[in-house]
């Protein structure tokens, strides 16, 4: 898809550095200019003044990355650092207790956006990263987070189209509706096989001191069998 003949050289350079994944960390000019619809030209011009502000480098292969000075300029001023800082010690405690890998995720959109995380050695190979992103419905963390916002929230994740990543995955409405509900009653999510059918995850709530709920912590697991009267416990205020 091309730009719009208009676009700014702003919005032209964000889309240079939207083209970048953790998967693909580097790329060349050509494949950035294919996933950005720019002009080749428009791109190598474009990459090289990225370069000279420090915000890409290029590899001895000539293929370009994202350099750190983009992760510095972020780091200094993030509102997400001091609530990093601040859920720390508690992720800390739970995955000192549980053993498993234990996500702080926040509202992004309609989809959570993953901050922080606790590895275990041990556990589930987890596909959770730190910056990366899962659907509002098909993941504890999304979940707990879609049952606590807004009711245009609701209304728009309901009427767009839900993958189904596994038979478990919650992609009809009115099923999603129920769940919706339950975590609201229960006060936390407890899912098995939504993304992963050999994996759960179990999310909480953390309210601001508004009571507002803008984040949510999860861990995540190998599947065992439910227990009858699962329990989490209160996740203090950050």
């Amino acid at each position: 898809m091309k730009p719009p003949h208009h676009e700014s050289v702003l919005s032209r350079a964000a889309r240079i550095l939207e083209a970048f994944s953790q998967d693909e960390p580097t790329l060349t000019v050509s494949e950035i200019a294919r996933r950005t619809g720019l002009h080749v030209a428009t791109t190598s011009r474009l990459v090289g003044e990225l370069v000279a502000h420090g915000f890409l480098s290029r590899d001895d292969d000539r293929r370009v990355r994202i350099r750190i000075r983009l992760w510095e300029l972020v780091v200094r001023a993030s509102p997400t650092l001091s609530l990093r800082d601040a859920a720390m010690p508690f992720m800390e405690g739970v995955h000192d207790v549980v053993g498993h890998h234990v996500q702080l995720a926040v509202l992004d959109g309609e989809e959570a956006l993953f901050l922080e995380r606790l590895s275990a050695p041990n556990a589930l190979i987890n596909y959770t990263r730190i910056a990366g992103r899962l659907p509002l419905h098909a993941s504890s963390s999304g979940l707990v987070l879609l049952a606590h916002g807004p009711a245009t929230l609701k209304d728009r994740v309901l009427a767009g189209e839900m993958t189904a990543y596994t038979v478990a995955t919650p992609a009809a409405p009115a099923r999603l509706r129920a769940l919706l509900a339950e975590v609201r009653r229960q006060g936390f999510a407890y899912r098995p096989g939504y993304v992963r059918d050999d994996a759960l995850g179990i999310a909480a709530p953390v309210r601001e001191a508004d009571k507002v709920v803008r984040k949510a912590g999860t861990k995540s697991t190998a599947r065992p069998t439910r227990p009858k009267h699962p329990r989490m416990p209160d996740v203090p205020t950050c």
